[in-house]
């Protein structure tokens, strides 16, 4: 691995935001560290599998609908956005997470897949969501 290679890999494994690399079908192929804390799958377990293992069922077909028409145009609605989204862990547990998300082309501008950036919210959405409610009564 050339020195580039290497600081990029030191770069992903040590950002504090969970990353995650699909290619064009939705196949797990980058789960770095923070994405084994955030959602307690280890790479091994990660590696290889649909992202529908942190995808709830109920929004897998809205989710899957806005990556095959992202990955198969070459746009995103959001153009880098974050956007709030639920997402589950290991052991079934929900979670709120703030994601953006870029489309991964090559040098000729195929899409070749997608890459997610994902921090945990829910701690904030749940303070907010009580807040509210108090405020309410």
């Amino acid at each position: 691995m050339d020195e580039a290679a290497a600081l990029a890999e030191w770069i992903i494994e040590q950002t504090s935001d969970a990353l995650i690399y699909a290619d064009r079908a939705g196949t797990i192929v980058r789960w770095n560290q923070a994405a084994c804390r955030l959602f307690g799958f280890g790479a091994d377990e990660a590696l290889g599998s649909s992202l529908d293992l942190i995808i709830p069922e109920h929004l897998r077909a809205a989710h899957w609908a806005g990556y095959h028409a992202a990955v198969d145009s070459g746009s995103l609605k959001l153009q880098g956005l974050p956007t709030l989204t639920r997402a589950v862990a290991k052991g079934g547990g929900k979670l709120y997470v703030e994601m953006t998300f870029a489309l991964v082309k090559d040098p000729d501008g195929a899409v070749v897949g997608s890459v997610a950036m994902a921090r945990d919210v829910t701690e904030r959405v749940e303070k907010e969501r009580a807040a509210r409610k108090a405020a309410a009564f």
